[in-house]
């Protein structure tokens, strides 16, 4: 079923040319046109379903600097900064609070990878505090456990996916932006080279600049413009618990199942890491630069079915920029629930946390998370397409970054400052094959 998620006005009119289009209404998507609109350039917002209906919806919500990979670091400080001014400078609430995360373990290895990462945040300015057995027990006492230690970081928090991307969108249109559901992005067209139209379901946009900020789509669609983009999804499986659980924390990390407490006052409950691997042929084409990643993994990624096959988000197919496309016979992503996942993270949570007995299960859904081979996303301006920007390929962690990676694309477009390096995002690094060759776009 689909995650719980607000709906938003569409935009009456298709218009004729724009300084900017972009495709996708995800959480990069609507920062992205969010901080162009802000600049003075009239914007179109292009979704082939609805705005958030996918990943940006079905996530746990989380805005975390907290073992994030070295490369991101950046981005989810200033994504912190960017959620809270976001509410004064819109008007809008994304649900966004800096509640702090909470991680537990009785893992000598996992605390200790844990103080190796603290000792690295010191050295960018972020702090997050090593809980001691007593400090940890004492933080985790709603688990009615003892613990051998544990992280607090106090500036994380949450953001509710639910109404983040709405939010967003309903910025844009206060700044004179244009917002298109149910529209879907076919291709785009060129003049000698650069870019010059994005061509929709509805009609073409006359633009020098389009953002393709399509999450699980990117790769597919970028196949049709003979761009290589490896990518690769996971289908995971989460469900959310009425209200009725008291003092539990905001959020909550174990390795055996995380919990968030959802605006409505009810939880949402995750395995992390786990995932059904549901072979496609995109997956096949890029399975040696993602097979390191797999087996790393092995333990909590299964083998899935035909839900991929059926989905046609990694479809190798080409299609005509005339005639319905696989993203119009899909609007949203919305896979079948793996059962057996969703039983076991209810068991687990109810002996981790005995108040979550007072709750029931609310709703169940899946979503399919977007990945590159390195885990980090590729953000840039593709220089056989000139005034084409790629941003996608988050790998589970573009809801919290959104913000600054929206803020990024919005400074590569314009040629302002970068809020961050945006040289370790770069596209390019995937030109190299598993085996160190480049590869052809």
């Amino acid at each position: 079923m689909p995650a719980p998620l607000k709906l938003v006005d569409t935009s009456p009119e298709l218009p004729e040319a724009a300084d900017a289009v972009v495709i996708g209404g995800g959480i990069v998507g609507v920062f992205a046109a969010y901080y162009l609109a802000r600049r003075g350039m009239k914007v179109a917002l292009v979704e082939k379903g609805r705005i958030g209906a996918e990943q940006s919806s079905r996530n746990w919500g989380w805005c975390r600097q907290q073992n994030r990979d070295a490369r991101e670091m950046p981005m989810a400080t200033k994504s912190l900064d960017l959620w809270e001014r976001f509410a004064a400078e819109s008007g809008e609430d994304t649900g966004f609070r800096r509640c702090g995360l909470l991680y537990l373990s009785n893992s000598e290895e996992e605390l200790a990878g844990w103080a190796r990462w603290r000792d690295f945040a010191r050295t960018v300015g972020v702090t997050t505090h090593m809980l001691d057995s007593a400090q940890a027990t004492e933080r985790g006492r709603s688990t009615g456990k003892p613990w051998k230690g544990g992280v607090f970081s106090p500036t994380d928090g949450t953001a509710d996916p639910a109404s983040a991307a709405p939010a967003v969108a309903r910025a844009i249109l206060k700044l004179g932006g244009t917002v298109h559901q149910s529209c879907a992005a076919r291709g785009i067209e060129t003049e000698g080279g650069p870019l010059s139209g994005v061509v929709t379901e509805h009609g073409t946009i006359r633009t020098k600049t389009a953002v393709l900020a399509g999450g699980a789509w990117a790769s597919s669609f970028c196949r049709q413009l003979g761009i290589r983009f490896p990518q690769a999804a996971i289908r995971s499986s989460i469900l959310a618990v009425s209200p009725g659980a008291i003092g539990l924390p905001d959020a909550l990390h174990t390795a055996a199942v995380s919990v968030t407490r959802r605006a409505d006052g009810g939880y949402t409950l995750a395995i992390s890491g786990r995932g059904r691997v549901d072979p496609t042929p995109q997956q096949l084409r890029f399975s040696p630069q993602f097979l390191p990643m797999f087996v790393k993994r092995w333990r909590s990624l299964a083998p899935g079915g035909l839900e991929g096959f059926r989905s046609g988000h990694e479809t190798l197919a080409r299609w005509r920029l005339d005639a319905p496309t696989p993203m119009e016979r899909m609007r949203i992503l919305d896979p079948a629930v793996d059962k057996a996942t969703i039983r076991l993270t209810h068991s687990r949570a109810l002996d981790l946390l005995p108040p979550l007995k007072n709750t029931s299960i609310a709703a169940a859904w899946a979503g399919y998370i977007d990945s590159t081979p390195d885990g980090v996303p590729g953000i840039g301006e593709i220089a056989a397409v000139p005034g084409f920007i790629l941003a996608a390929g988050f790998s589970g962690h573009g809801f919290g970054i959104g913000p600054g990676a929206g803020h990024l694309i919005a400074d590569i477009v314009t040629g302002n400052e970068p809020i961050v390096d945006p040289r370790p995002y770069h596209p390019d690094r995937f030109r190299k094959s598993a085996w160190g060759k480049v590869a052809d776009f």
